[in-house]
């Protein structure tokens, strides 16, 4: 006889499931957690319930989620920025790569640079880097805040190219589109989702995305390694994980779950719209993929020398 909520494999889940989120409603990840939430919970036979837990970069969630019981029941929608949480804040409270299980991908968001048509008159990123080179630190740039992906990127993109920025931290994407928008930076480097609605025939230009290949709502945009800088791919992911000790049924069972949500059409829809990609792959994949981007971002952390309270 099963007692409390204590249930592992095919009998779990026995009471509502929390999906801690570390981004405020409306934003890119809390739509990605969201859409596949609401679907998981039909298809566990009990709610699962999104709880927006924002501060210190993700941080509050994610070491909270860390001390939560390994019982499946508290979950973590994590995302890049938990792979060097532990490089640049010294009381992060958790380690992704010891503390967490990988789950399962939910999506994966390609960045991009994006240039202010008044403020900028070039049209391709070899413009952008002339500029750039030409004059240092001229060209303001415009993040999602201190310690971002964006704002990594703008330090890998200044040490592979050899240009000078003049880094506008701003607290979260919105409000640093919106000075991009009015010309009060001149370039901003973030998720192509958050550009596509205002790059054509708008008042910014897309000169260049961070992945392999060109994106669906932006085709003649081409991708950094088109415009000469290669090696240049950086994705803004989300991903669901467990405390470490969760045991392996329930894992799987969640996996599954999520596997399935992520290839029907209408997730594959709601993707594509928000310029976003998932692959389906197993735990394993997921757990290298995982591992691979702590290894990397942390050296590039590192190499930023950059430390947070």
């Amino acid at each position: 006889m099963l007692m409390g909520r204590k249930a592992e494999g095919s009998n779990w889940p026995l009471s509502p499931v929390t999906w801690a989120v570390p981004f405020a409603p409306g934003g890119n990840g809390d739509t990605f957690a969201r859409s596949v939430a609401a679907r998981a919970g039909v298809l566990l036979g009990q709610p699962v319930l999104v709880d927006n837990r924002t501060g210190a970069g993700g941080n509050l969630a994610a070491a909270a989620v860390a001390r939560a019981e390994p019982d499946g029941y508290s979950l973590l929608v994590g995302y890049t920025g938990h792979t060097y949480a532990t490089d640049i804040y010294p009381n992060a409270g958790f380690d992704l790569g010891r503390d967490f299980a990988p789950i399962s991908a939910l999506a994966r968001a390609p960045l991009a640079l994006a240039v202010n048509r008044s403020r900028f008159g070039g049209s391709t990123l070899s413009d952008f880097l002339d500029v750039a080179r030409l004059k240092p630190g001229s060209i303001e740039i415009g993040t999602s805040g201190l310690g971002s992906l964006p704002h990594l990127a703008v330090e890998l993109l200044q040490r592979r190219t050899g240009i000078q920025l003049l880094h506008v931290p701003y607290r979260g994407g919105a409000p640093a589109l919106q000075d991009l928008l009015a010309g009060q930076v001149s370039a901003m480097i973030g998720p192509v989702g958050l550009f596509a609605s205002h790059a054509v025939g708008g008042a910014i230009r897309v000169l260049a995305i961070a992945s392999r290949r060109r994106e669906v709502l932006m085709p003649d945009v081409p991708t950094f390694g088109e415009s000469g800088v290669d090696d240049f791919r950086i994705s803004q992911w989300f991903g669901l994980f467990a405390p470490i000790k969760t045991p392996g049924p329930i894992l799987d069972r969640i996996h599954a779950v999520v596997q399935s949500i992520l290839a029907t059409e209408e997730i594959k829809r709601l993707w594509v719209e928000q310029a976003a990609r998932v692959e389906l792959e197993s735990r394993a994949d997921f757990s290298r993929f995982v591992s691979q981007e702590i290894s990397r971002w942390s050296h590039i952390a590192a190499q930023a020398n950059l430390k947070l309270d």
